[in-house]
């Protein structure tokens, strides 16, 4: 696992519909490690070993992170918000933000105050972003509307090769199929093999769009992240028994593809990986939704990051759970053959 790379990553801003700078990182990345990289219109890198094959594994990770986006600028100077995907309005007052412009990042601080705190309804509109500006006019000079904004914040290393920080849903599966496809190549995949970062899962879906309707496989997975049931978790109930630094997690659900899990399974066992199992009914809220729709239909299955306190400023993923996805992934790339029956009967 490059860990320099996977922490830059980490430290770019990729809010929905802003991702072009982090997915130059990974294309730039990508080109001396596969056998093509291409980018489309939206963004969506797409990386491939054995172009030519008829069968067709995709692996999709999604590269855009939720965030804000500045909807309007007050008399006094300070921005209005709208959220960009699923945030937590409450985490943000108080809070330093970077602001994404075309000139470059500026900096501002989140507003605060008694009634703010006490405001246990509060939405993103209500929140105001002092960047020193003394005037609407002012701000103007430096931030348009349809900017982006992230917490001021950056991965940190923590004990058990757990870290933290914003937005590693789900730059670390974007990181992930990116090393899977790179350690796939070394092993000999025989198989066409795709691996795209995508855009737009956080709000839009497009991005998997996109890329499963241009690559056309025979079947995919989805990489992203998926809660826990340990420290501060949600119930075991809702999903199952999960844990940071337990392994993969293996979804079953109606519409996921059985005999892709046991493969997973089978490959995870070959190396000796633990995996972890959740259950999620109806959609499964990732790539894998869109994908499977796409052409004829693309049997898909989900691997999943455990992830505490998903959607914060400080999300926490282990580094051991992100190698072993590497390892599984990049096994189950080599173990496909054109010859996979994939009918239940």
């Amino acid at each position: 696992m490059n860990k320099d790379f996977l922490f830059d990553l980490l430290r770019t801003g990729s809010v929905s519909g802003n991702e072009a700078e982090l997915e130059k990182k990974i294309y730039d990345y990508m080109k001396d490690k596969a056998d093509e990289v291409t980018v489309d219109e939206m963004g969506n890198v797409t990386a491939a070993i054995n172009p030519d094959a008829d069968f067709k594994v995709l692996l999709a990770g999604h590269a855009d992170e939720i965030g804000l986006m500045v909807s309007a600028v007050g008399s006094d100077g300070t921005l209005m918000v709208t959220q960009i995907g699923g945030i937590y309005p409450t985490t943000y007052p108080g809070h330093k933000v970077r602001i994404y412009t075309k000139n470059g990042v500026i900096y501002g601080a989140v507003a605060n105050s008694e009634d703010i705190v006490k405001n246990k309804e509060l939405e993103a509109s209500a929140l105001r972003i002092d960047i020193g500006a003394k005037d609407r006019d002012d701000a103007l000079k430096y931030v348009e509307l349809g900017d982006t904004l992230t917490f001021d914040t950056d991965v940190r290393e923590l004990l058990n090769d757990c870290i933290t920080g914003r937005g590693l849903d789900d730059r670390l599966g974007a990181f992930i199929v990116m090393e899977a496809l790179a350690e796939a190549k070394k092993k000999g995949a025989s198989v066409g093999c795709y691996s795209v970062s995508t855009t737009g899962e956080e709000t839009t879906g497009n991005g998997g769009y996109f890329s499963a309707s241009r690559v056309k496989p025979s079947i995919a997975i989805a990489v992203d992240v998926t809660y826990t049931s340990d420290n501060c978790g949600i119930s075991e109930a809702v999903t199952g028994d999960i844990s940071v630094g337990k392994g993969p997690v293996i979804c079953n659900n109606p519409s996921i593809h059985k005999k892709l899990n046991e493969f997973l399974r089978s490959c995870a066992k070959k190396l000796g990986i633990e995996v972890q199992t959740e259950a999620a009914s109806g959609r499964t809220g990732t790539d894998g939704d869109t994908m499977h729709r796409t052409g004829i239909g693309v049997p898909f299955a989900l691997v999943s990051i455990p992830l505490r306190y998903m959607h914060n400023p400080a999300e926490v993923g282990s580094l051991k759970d992100v190698q072993e996805c590497i390892d599984l992934l990049a096994e189950f790339f080599v173990s496909c053959t054109a010859d996979m029956e994939l009918k239940p009967f």
